[in-house]
């Protein structure tokens, strides 16, 4: 899926440039649901660009030269055959920026709440009703880029994300068959970090490659993916994040559009090594039914005795009939060997 409904898929060629000394070369651009990924021509991914952070540099000129919000120094330029490419970027660009909160009315908002709230003596719900506020007025696009930059320092402690060539259609399969084909560019993979799964704000869920190479079930994985969806679902990820960060950070992100990066390095720790929150089991087996899949693989990976888990064993909705289809077994072969070994 792209960010437009129109269109299912949206390629064009490019020429890229990583940094300003660096040579430009042929690229394919991809676009999906909240990224622009660039690739190079076997297919393997060089840069993902969140559409909430890329600017136009030469707005009605040809060729079209895009560039990261903040970073001038890496370009992508369209030429003008590929109209149909830059027409939707600008679109979604445009919606984008309609639908940015404002600062300056952000502010007048804010100063004239507190001033209602402490001529009432509410100050001791004001923390939590800011947060509650801030979950509801920050739009998706910024959701993904937050998702986006908590990505990034994460990848400081546990490494790049895992990609190949030969995997990223399977992965694309893999996140389409659990959580839906408008999210197939929704799971991270990533080698250190992660204890097995992580949901971010935007939808981004990341996943412990061993989860990929220790079993040779995908239903042990998938079911992990899941369970980390559901669990995403039962509170709001960005509120995770301002509930963590405190009241100023919040207040920040309202104000001026953006989160300390000290806040962000700060959760990103506290997400990876956190426990994960506690599911109940018939929101669980409600999941595993819809999708069609086994809940007794996830449930031994957990617990091998199956005792903690006995619950997902002996109601497994599909233990007679087995799971729909995770994978190919030739994708999920690549899928074990995406980190390159």
């Amino acid at each position: 899926m792209t960010a437009l409904k129109e269109y299912q898929r949206l390629e064009a060629t490019a020429l890229w440039r990583p940094e300003p000394e660096a040579q430009r070369r042929e690229v394919i651009l991809s676009m999906g649901d909240a990224t622009l990924t660039v690739s190079d021509i076997s297919g393997r991914a060089l840069s993902h660009w969140s559409m909430a952070a890329v600017v136009r540099a030469n707005k009605g000129r040809s060729p079209a030269l895009y560039h990261p919000d903040g970073d001038p120094g890496e370009t992508l330029e369209l030429a003008e055959d590929e109209a149909t490419m830059i027409d939707a970027i600008d679109r979604v660009l445009r919606d984008i920026e309609r639908r940015r909160p404002k600062p300056g009315k952000l502010r007048l908002r804010l100063i004239g709440g507190v001033a209602v709230l402490v001529l009432a003596g509410a100050l001791l719900w004001l923390p939590g009703a800011l947060l509650n506020h801030a979950e509801r007025v920050v739009p998706r696009a910024k959701r993904v880029e937050i998702g986006q930059a908590l990505l990034t320092q994460i990848a400081r402690v546990s490494g790049r994300p895992c990609t190949s060539a030969e995997a990223a259609r399977p992965l694309r399969h893999l996140a389409a068959r659990v959580l839906g084909d408008a999210r197939r560019n929704d799971l991270v993979v990533l080698r250190d970090g992660v204890r097995d799964t992580a949901h971010l704000p935007g939808g981004l869920i990341l996943v412990s490659v061993s989860l990929l190479e220790d079993y040779e079930d995908p239903d042990v994985a998938a079911g992990y993916i899941l369970a980390e969806s559901l669990r995403a679902k039962q509170t709001d990820p960005l509120g995770e994040l301002l509930g963590h960060a405190g009241l100023w950070p919040s207040l920040r992100l309202l104000t001026t559009g953006s989160m300390p990066e000290g806040a962000l390095e700060s959760y990103a720790e506290d997400l990876l090594t956190r426990p994960h929150a506690p599911l109940p089991q018939n929101v669980l087996l409600d999941g595993f039914a819809k999708i069609e899949l086994r809940s007794s693989p996830y449930a031994y990976a957990q617990d091998i005795t199956g005792e903690s888990v006995l619950g997902l064993v002996e109601a497994d909705p599909r233990a007679k009939e087995g799971s729909a289809p995770v994978v190919s077994d030739a994708d999920w072969v690549r899928l074990q060997g995406i980190c390159g070994g």
